[in-house]
């Protein structure tokens, strides 16, 4: 296999980011300036030229600049400088990334695209722990080059700004679970979190929750090394691993692979769920062992197919 083949390979930690940047002009607060961003390739289906819309005066948000058509969509775009809060310097070839995530498809306006890199989950810093000026919720994490600080931008939370509907809505459980189950839950968003804690206490479920796939790694090795001193089998502990996919330091997918290459965890189920599933990339969940795969508008759906597949294991062979 060649080498870059294996570096696409799902499950090996790592992401591919487009870089794009945003000019800034000169003005009395500094001189003209770049600034870099990243977003994760699989959100991106085209780039393309600029139609050079013109905010319409009836728009809801400053930031909508119209519709354009593309294949078969009507294709909303966006001014992401003006959402962010900056000013952009207009370029004759400014450019709109087209993206898919959240069963959404927009387009995000932006001065130029730099180039593709491939980096792993390790190598992307957090925001918060770095410099005051990357403080913004939007900012999910940094990358840094020889020159210059890519800036990874949370697109979900800025459509969710102008759609609320569109960051999924829980509310009540489909199903109660008639036992209490123990799940894993692994994401790196407080907000999702707070609000997967909520629907699982509400399905009857005993529930950890860690923020990514490393800090999930190490509870299920307690778990495992608990129901072997114990003598105990490991549904005592964990019943289900429920995860984000893309996360820091360890994503979902090379967290469920390496759930399925140890002996005692192998068999537990796991549910991934991120913005990025769609019908075309549904096979990467698949080709780590997911059982089940749920993109963030349908959070709702958790709870019962956690219920499900927890039941159903039980049925088919014991852990």
């Amino acid at each position: 296999m060649a080498k870059n083949e294996i570096l696409l390979e799902t499950g090996t930690n790592e992401l591919e980011i487009l870089e794009f940047f945003i000019d800034i002009p000169e003005s009395e607060d500094g001189p003209e300036a770049r600034c870099h961003f990243g977003v994760n390739v699989a959100k991106v289906m085209q780039v393309i030229e600029s139609p050079q819309l013109t905010h319409p005066e009836s728009a809801e948000h400053p930031c909508f600049m119209g519709t354009i058509p593309l294949r078969n969509h009507i294709l909303p775009v966006l001014d992401l400088a003006v959402w962010l809060g900056m000013e952009r310097k207009p370029h004759k070839y400014d450019i709109v990334i087209v993206t898919e995530f959240s069963q959404t498809v927009s387009g995000f306006q932006v001065s130029g695209v730099t180039e593709i890199h491939r980096v792993g989950w390790q190598q992307v810093l957090s925001p918060d722990k770095f410099m005051s000026s990357f403080d913004d919720s939007c900012i999910v994490g940094i990358v840094e080059r020889e020159d210059r600080f890519i800036q990874l931008l949370d697109l979900e939370s800025i459509l969710a700004d102008l759609d609320p509907t569109l960051g999924g809505n829980l509310g009540e459980p489909t199903m109660v679970a008639t036992e209490a189950y123990a799940a894993l839950v692994c994401d790196d968003s407080p907000t999702i979190r707070a609000m997967l804690e909520q629907s699982l206490d509400k399905a009857n479920f005993r529930h950890s929750i860690v923020h990514n796939g490393e800090e999930a790694q190490k509870a299920l090795k307690q778990a495992k090394l608990a129901s072997q001193q114990e003598g105990r089998p490991i549904t005592d502990y964990i019943e289900i691993v429920i995860s984000d996919i893309e996360m820091p330091q360890m994503d979902g997918f090379s967290l469920t692979k390496w759930i399925r290459e140890d002996d005692v965890l192998k068999n537990l189920p796991i549910i991934l769920y991120s913005s990025i599933i769609t019908k075309e990339l549904r096979h990467k969940g698949e080709s780590v062992g997911a059982d089940e795969q749920i993109s963030k508008p349908d959070l709702h759906l958790l709870p019962e197919k956690a219920i499900r597949l927890i039941e159903a294991k039980k049925r088919v062979r014991p852990y």
